[in-house]
């Protein structure tokens, strides 16, 4: 099972890099085209990173149908194909039309990638195991990104020539390969199987996959039972939320998944060198702090996987946002009583009022990658319905990239509007409604398996 993880997330490792390497190829690729760039201003910025998003969007909405159509497995195969593409086409970029086409198709495989890897991670495994194996993708994710940082850091400051941030990109091209490779050794999970009613090749992963004492049978007659409920009523797709709990479980699920990027993390992950340098640091200086927000990030999330195993679900997403508001609100209050008086009167803020910011952006951090981010993707991949896991989960995913993209193109103009007290304190104020949100209508998915948390949902409509 853990070598499945590993190979698996490995799709989670690319999303991460390719959400995080932006951070500091930025930088460089506005100069001009004289000195190695494509010069940036700051709408061509925002296109050029949120492009990704927006390529993700429309990646998780398909990529999730065509999981449930052709097979967990097979997307993510597939999706290595496009992360390799997307990573090559994004180097070689001559102009900043192609690397918008090029940001698009990584979003595709980004996407993808986040639709269908935790699916794929909640199916195969165990119910005793699920939460802290889906959690892995979220702790490759926090990896990627940190490789990210830790490759701009390195090559900015050892070497800072024209194509430093073609190698940025081009990296990327690597664990692609490794995860196209791994995946052909790989099972298909036995509950697509089984919802294809293909139940001697479910058996046969449930054998492969499970302890030698493990009830196989037993899984494999729930997986019997939802399968055969599941057809009488499916519909496929878009018919399916005619069914009233179905459509209630679906828009929890896009609730969860927006919220999670209201929280405003990525304008963290993908600004935070602007955002620092926006406080009075050097260039490479913010470089090199950011690989800070990584290193938490991954140390945050490995703590994730010990908290989903042994807390309930909800009640680790409440504490995650209440710290979420906290910190935000004292980045808010160090923007207005520090930096932004500095800068009014014309003069650099001190440097301890950038490390004020930097520090509590990692306290964020802490409360985000281990709390909130894991049990997001925990609960997307149990709360759907077997028959239209994939697609839900990919209609939750898309609308979640949609604002991630939508905030992501805002900031910079926000930012340089309003400054930091201003759109730190929204962000503020918008958390304090994803808390109440979850403390409503999030329901518990701790400690059942997928097919005995479908019929509570099930029995509950009725």
């Amino acid at each position: 099972m853990g070598a499945i993880a590993m190979v698996a997330t490995l799709g989670g490792l690319l999303f991460g890099y390719d959400t995080g390497v932006i951070a500091g190829a930025l930088p460089f690729m506005t100069d001009s085209a004289a000195g190695g760039g494509l010069g940036l201003t700051p709408v061509t910025e925002g296109l050029v990173t949120s492009s990704l998003l927006f390529g993700a969007a429309f990646g998780a909405l398909y990529g999730g149908r065509l999981s449930d159509r052709y097979g967990r497995r097979h997307n993510i195969l597939m999706l290595a194909v496009i992360f390799f593409v997307g990573a090559i086409g994004a180097a070689l970029a001559p102009n900043v039309a192609v690397m918008i086409v090029a940001r698009i198709v990584l979003g595709l495989a980004v996407g993808g990638a986040s639709a269908t890897v935790p699916v794929y991670l909640a199916e195969i495994a165990p119910k005793e195991l699920r939460g802290r194996l889906v959690a892995v993708d979220q702790l490759m994710i926090c990896t990627g990104q940190l490789l990210a940082y830790s490759v701009n850091a390195v090559l900015a400051n050892v070497w800072d020539g024209h194509s430093t941030w073609r190698w940025m990109l081009f990296a990327c091209s690597i664990p692609a390969i490794a995860l196209w490779i791994g995946m052909h050794r790989m099972p298909e999970t036995a509950r697509w199987f089984a919802g294809r009613f293909r139940f001697a090749e479910a058996a046969q992963v449930l054998t492969s996959t499970r302890r030698p004492d493990y009830d196989v049978k037993g899984e494999l007659g729930e997986m019997l039972t939802v399968a055969q409920e599941s057809a009488i009523t499916r519909e496929g797709g878009w018919a399916d939320l005619r069914t009233p709990w179905i459509k209630r479980l679906v828009l929890i699920g896009v609730g969860i998944a927006v919220l999670q990027q209201l929280t405003g993390v990525n304008t963290l992950m993908y600004y935070a060198p602007t955002i620092l340098t926006e406080t009075g640091l050097g260039t490479n200086t913010a470089l090199t702090a950011t690989i800070a927000n990584g290193v938490v990030s991954v140390l945050a999330s490995a703590v994730g996987l010990w908290l989903v195993g042994r807390f309930r679900r909800r009640q680790l997403l409440l504490v995650g946002q209440v710290g979420i508001i906290a910190s935000l609100t004292a980045i808010t209050l160090t923007f207005g009583l520090l930096i932004q008086p500095s800068l009014a009167a014309g003069t650099t803020p001190a440097v301890s009022s950038s490390y004020t910011v930097l520090a509590f952006m990692l306290c964020f951090l802490v409360f985000q990658q281990g709390a909130v981010s894991p049990v997001t993707w925990v609960m997307l991949s149990e709360i759907f319905p077997m028959t239209m896991r994939g697609f839900g989960m990919g209609l939750a995913v898309f609308l979640m990239w949609i604002a991630n993209a939508i905030i992501s193109f805002s900031f910079p103009v926000l930012i340089s509007t309003f400054g930091g007290t201003g759109t730190f304190g929204v962000f503020a104020c918008i958390n304090v409604g994803t808390a109440l949100f979850t403390w409503k209508l999030v329901p518990e998915t701790a400690h059942l398996t997928l097919e005995e948390l479908e019929e509570e949902f099930r029995h509950a409509s009725a």
